[in-house]
């Protein structure tokens, strides 16, 4: 018999490239999304990619009856990958108490019914938001968190308090704390990527988009940053190693390989590129042109950061493998092939 895992936000851009990587490593996978930034034709793109087809619930994970019938009508549930958050750094400004509900509640639902259905563990996706401006670089796991520049930030922070105290307090489960750098990239069968609703939030949806002819022109936030070429340095990480550090993480869960009943690993390639750097990494790989221009720096931009992941190297045996060019070059076929489709 399978081990059985729920992951929430399953149908979203790293859920379901992790769903994917969770069934070809032996798992059986159950979604539940309310698909408020997805939508249910991923389970067909899933099953396409996998030749196995996840169960599904559409249900939002603020509804703790719901959640509750879920693990009821799908015994066994071993551990839980949370994703479902919302997530745009701007809109949380705006909208906080829809941030601090949506992200604080779910967590704490599921947290709830853990014990419950005798859970073992739950992978938190977490962010390197929570370090905000590093003192030294590359960041390691040991760095102070700082003070959240938006409510999205302050969510994660809290929900990795949560998790602490809820397992200090004695309930028999653990916790992995995932802290992702920046994501980007779609699975090499181009069946599945990133797919934002309006205006993308990213970079890298903006730059496809942009050598698509969708928009004009790719504006760069800042061209005099302490940086070598004065834009701003991210860790960029290829979604599939991402979601493949989720599945070492639940085999470590599942195995009880833990040190410490909550463990935290930062998930990035241990190199920083800087805003132009990708732009021209993005035109070497694909041999397109990118209309760009300079903008002004965008409040609450951090100039640079990226991981140390040692720790995620040695104690959990991942590291992050696929190149920036092929990387790039996966987004790219990804935005071909919406187009073929007929979507903008």
């Amino acid at each position: 018999m399978k081990d059985r895992i729920l992951v929430t936000g399953g149908t979203g851009y790293i859920g379901s490239h992790t769903v994917v990587e969770l069934q070809q490593a032996g798992y059986e996978v159950v979604i539940v999304d309310n698909l408020s930034n997805s939508s249910a034709d991923v389970v067909d793109n899933i099953e396409a990619v996998s030749g196995i087809r996840p169960a599904f619930e559409k249900l939002d994970c603020l509804d703790f009856a719901g959640l509750d019938g879920v693990f009821a009508k799908y015994p066994g549930i071993k551990a839980i990958i949370h994703f479902a958050a919302s997530k745009a750094v701007g809109e949380s400004v705006q909208k906080p108490l829809l941030y601090y509900r949506n992200n604080i509640v779910s967590l704490i639902n599921l947290l709830e019914l853990m014990p419950k259905y005798h859970v073992q563990g739950i992978v938190f996706s977490s962010s390197c938001t929570v370090y905000g401006q590093p003192d030294k670089l590359p960041v390691t796991e040991e760095a102070p968190i700082k003070k959240a520049e938006s409510p999205y930030g302050n969510t994660k922070q809290i929900n990795e308090e949560i998790i602490r105290d809820t397992v200090a307090s004695g309930a028999p489960i653990s916790a992995i704390l995932l802290r992702y750098f920046n994501p980007i990239g779609a699975h090499p069968s181009a069946l599945l990527g990133e797919l934002p609703n309006g205006v993308p939030q990213n970079l890298v949806p903006y730059i496809v988009q942009t050598a698509i002819g969708i928009r004009e022109k790719l504006s760069i936030f800042g061209n005099d940053y302490h940086t070598p070429d004065g834009t701003c340095i991210r860790d960029y990480i290829n979604v599939v190693d991402l979601a493949k550090a989720h599945v070492v993480a639940i085999s470590r869960i599942l195995e009880q390989k833990q040190k410490e009943k909550v463990e935290v690993f930062n998930i990035g390639t241990g190199h920083g590129l800087s805003v132009l750097q990708l732009v021209h990494a993005f035109e070497k790989a694909t041999g397109v042109k990118l209309n760009y221009q300079m903008a002004p720096r965008r409040a609450g931009d951090i100039e640079q950061v990226w991981a140390d992941p040692t720790l995620a190297n040695q104690k959990l045996g991942w590291k992050a493998e696929t190149s920036i060019e092929d990387t790039l070059l996966s987004a790219w076929k990804w935005q071909l092939r919406l187009r073929e489709k007929g979507i903008q």
